[in-house]
């Protein structure tokens, strides 16, 4: 697909704006992009959803082909079936929109699943929060879908690690 593609801008004015990297995206570093547009394997959608939207600079737009059931978990809202922790972390930081549904009879060999193109425009400016202590957070609000938040918070391990998480805070502001 490199060669082809290569081949495809080869003496137009793309030629000199298109970078192509051949690699592991997710242990890839990233250089600077104002759009990305990627076909992924179904298997990294959520590691690569977070690594671009947690990229900086901010991107402008990302369009993805996503299995179907990760692009309406995206999008879901609050009350829906599929909302869960990836809805609200990837709500969080960008506007998401599914564009088109792709059957799977537009592949060869057909896959099992059924395919979504997905559209990320990350909030700019992205909101002031220290992401991986919100990602904490949501991971334990919705560790258990049908349990309440209080008995969430009330387990033995969610306690002795906030307990942990806040003497560590208090040792590192001289508290």
């Amino acid at each position: 697909l490199v060669a082809e593609l290569q081949k495809r801008v080869q003496g137009t004015p793309y030629q000199a704006k298109l970078e192509i990297l051949v690699g592991d995206v997710i242990k890839t570093s990233l250089p600077f992009f104002n759009l990305c547009i990627a076909n992924i394997p179904y298997q990294i959608s959520s590691p690569l959803v977070f690594k671009l939207l947690l990229h900086r600079p901010i991107f402008r737009v990302a369009v993805l082909m996503v299995q179907r059931e990760f692009a309406q978990r995206l999008v879901a809202k609050p009350g829906d079936k599929l909302f869960c922790r990836l809805s609200i972390n990837v709500q969080l930081l960008a506007r998401v929109d599914i564009l088109i549904k792709v059957g799977k009879n537009n592949f060869r060999p057909p896959p099992k699943v059924e395919s979504s193109v997905v559209r990320l425009e990350p909030r700019s400016p992205p909101p002031p929060i220290n992401f991986k202590q919100w990602d904490g957070l949501t991971r334990i609000a919705f560790v258990r879908k049908n349990k309440t938040l209080s008995s969430s918070f009330k387990q033995s391990a969610v306690l002795a690690m906030l307990e942990k998480n806040y003497r560590t805070q208090c040792a590192l502001s001289n508290r």
